[in-house]
């Protein structure tokens, strides 16, 4: 089955070197909060770990402004979190086939793995030609073009930077606090 999605490739940049410099245990104590703080954030935005990738994770969002506002987000929160380490994204849309039920196959899945190994620092990418609507508070600052393993010619790419809006949806929190119906 082909389903129309945003992918988002997430890793945590220089996370080998940091493990050689402090060990195993600081390592797993930052990956371990880079993993809360990715599921946090992916709870909060309505979007989905489809897994995790050593020091990284793919997410799978629905809505492409639902995947940009957790990239966003992400980024700006883990610069605190995570640091010294930072964290680099990359972003497509498009089709792909849903493999045996629990993973994604197809050239946007593949295009936001290869930018966000072309990204640098706290850089999130995106391909000029996914960008479809931004969520407030984010903007799209021109990247340049770039080439990508495995996709012909130069692609276009933007980052994104900003804080997306405050939630005004998924949140659940008010649920548990209501009064009782009278």
């Amino acid at each position: 089955m082909r389903v129309p999605r945003t992918f988002i490739f997430v890793d945590l940049s220089g996370f080998t070197n940091y493990t050689a410099a402090y060990g195993d245990d600081a390592a797993g104590r930052i990956l371990g909060t880079f993993r809360t703080l990715v599921r946090e954030v992916a709870s909060e935005r309505g979007v989905r770990v489809a897994k995790w990738l050593g020091d990284g994770c793919m997410v799978v969002s629905v809505e492409q402004r639902a995947g940009v506002e957790f990239a966003t987000d992400l980024a700006r929160r883990a610069a605190s979190v995570c640091a010294p380490l930072t964290l680099r994204a990359g972003l497509a849309t498009g089709h792909a086939l849903l493999f045996e039920g629990d993973d994604y196959i197809g050239s946007a899945v593949n295009m936001a793995s290869r930018l966000c190994d072309g990204a640098k620092n706290v850089d999130v990418l995106m391909p000029t030609m996914h960008l479809d609507r931004l969520p407030e508070g984010v903007v799209a600052e021109h990247f340049g073009e770039i080439e990508l393993r495995g996709f012909p010619g130069r692609i276009d790419v933007v980052r994104l930077t900003g804080a997306p809006a405050t939630l005004d949806r998924n949140d659940t929190g008010e649920l548990w606090t209501r009064n009782t119906f009278i």
